[in-house]
């Protein structure tokens, strides 16, 4: 099998992907990301015998994958400007604004589509975000551009999160300004 991941960040999908004896393509527009993949992935493990192919590349043109050549993608966006991976890297997801983001999110589920084989499936982990005190629900708005895309949900799994790296930052302010911690993640299983 080939696998898909075009945000490939820590590398923890090619790990596992290597683990499982299939082949990867690994994308991410951070050097830094795609380096740190590099150490990870360079491990002997017996029946680790998955292929992990990385490319720096933006995940809305993925031109140096042929059509309908992709057995499963297993994704994890950034979530809009939560969380910025790069200082300066234009290409960046996680330097747009929601609005900008899910703009850019059309791009990525029209490019998953169209690398996809037919009925094999695609993941996204997607979160939601907050501002001015107000639920942002991002992780459904890229539900909709996914099928809007032409993917039909075939499952949604909710993902509890407990003791992230932020949470006692998050736990504190949202006592002092009264709004509820932001407990879980989707992940959207897609059908092609």
């Amino acid at each position: 099998d080939l696998v898909l991941d075009q945000f490939a960040g820590g590398g923890t999908t090619l790990v596992e992907v290597k683990l499982l004896n299939r082949n990867i393509i690994g994308v991410d527009v951070n050097e830094v990301a795609l380096a740190r993949c590099r150490e990870k992935i360079n491990f002997d493990h017996s029946g680790a015998n998955g292929k992990v192919y990385l490319y720096k590349g933006d995940a809305r043109t993925l031109d140096f994958i042929k059509d309908n050549s992709i057995d499963l993608i297993c994704t994890h966006p950034p979530y809009a400007d939560i969380i910025k991976y790069s200082e300066d890297i234009e290409t960046d997801l996680s330097h747009l604004k929601v609005k900008d983001f899910l703009i850019a999110m059309r791009d990525v589920a029209a490019e998953s589509y169209r690398v996809l084989k037919k009925d094999k499936f695609c993941a996204v982990l997607m979160g939601d975000t907050r501002q001015k005190g107000h639920m942002i629900p991002m992780s459904f708005e890229v539900m909709k551009l996914f099928q809007s895309a032409g993917f039909k949900l075939k499952e949604l799994v909710i993902k509890e999160q407990h003791n992230c790296k932020a949470t006692g930052y998050w736990k504190t302010n949202s006592v002092k300004y009264n709004f509820l911690l932001i407990a879980h993640e989707y992940l959207f299983i897609f059908r092609k």
